[in-house]
């Protein structure tokens, strides 16, 4: 699969995906592809599990097998990444930044404590396994970061994408006493291997699929027939 992104205005972007023969990817979001070109039976939309369905906010995924291509079209401040997933892949991900993976990926859930539950407001982080890529939306582009066993690294808990999953983490702020008042809880992180992060706070205004929309807006959206034009 290649991918190409293009620039459509000082702001948003375009990714355009060439899909080989005996290719085939799932989208998590569909609302975000602008344009198909391919056979039409080459698209097959389903339904999503209840899981993925609650983590995501969503209910449908479209499956879409090559030869084709796709464009897909990126939010207002949002970029999307390309990330290879091994065999032996350990990061665990945060699932609302997935927006496509490639088939021979498979995914398990690990759950989060209580306490970093509440924090997070997510239950679950997902770890993937390869061979096979990953697209993620992120709000600016993916940097990588090493960590070290001794030397804690600060994260953000609103920028961190991904970390491993033998990663030591803790809640904390650091600083003087003025920094450690005013500033968001941190993942203090040590361990081996990298993390993945967002240089920017998401604004959930740019988006819709990020916004914390009601249960029954999200049905009508997507199950009734220019849902997502008509119910805003």
């Amino acid at each position: 699969m290649d991918v190409n992104f293009e620039h459509a205005s000082s702001h948003a972007k375009m990714a355009t995906l060439r899909i080989e023969q005996d290719e085939s990817i799932h989208v998590l979001h569909p609302n975000q592809i602008v344009a198909f070109q391919g056979r039409s039976e080459q698209r097959e939309d389903s339904l999503m599990k209840l899981p993925s369905m609650y983590r995501k906010r969503r209910l449908i995924q479209s499956r879409v097998r090559g030869p084709a291509q796709l464009m897909l079209g990126l939010p207002e401040g949002y970029s999307m990444s390309v990330v290879p997933i091994g065999v032996d892949d350990d990061l665990l991900y945060e699932f609302r930044h997935v927006l496509f993976y490639t088939d021979g990926v498979s995914f398990t859930s690990h759950l989060q404590n209580v306490k970093n539950t509440l924090i997070t407001q997510d239950l679950v982080k997902m770890q993937f396994k390869g061979p096979g890529t990953l697209g993620l939306l992120t709000a600016g582009p993916l940097y990588q970061m090493a960590l070290d066993p001794k030397q804690p690294l600060y994260v953000d808990i609103n920028c961190l994408i991904a970390y491993p999953r033998s990663a030591v983490l803790r809640l904390s702020v650091y600083g003087n006493t003025l920094a450690s008042q005013h500033m968001n809880y941190h993942w203090e992180m040590t361990g081996h291997g990298h993390v993945l992060l967002q240089p920017c706070k998401p604004d959930r205004k740019l988006d819709e699929h990020m916004k914390n929309d009601s249960f029954l807006r999200r049905i009508a959206r997507e199950v009734l027939p220019f849902g997502g034009i008509f119910i805003k």
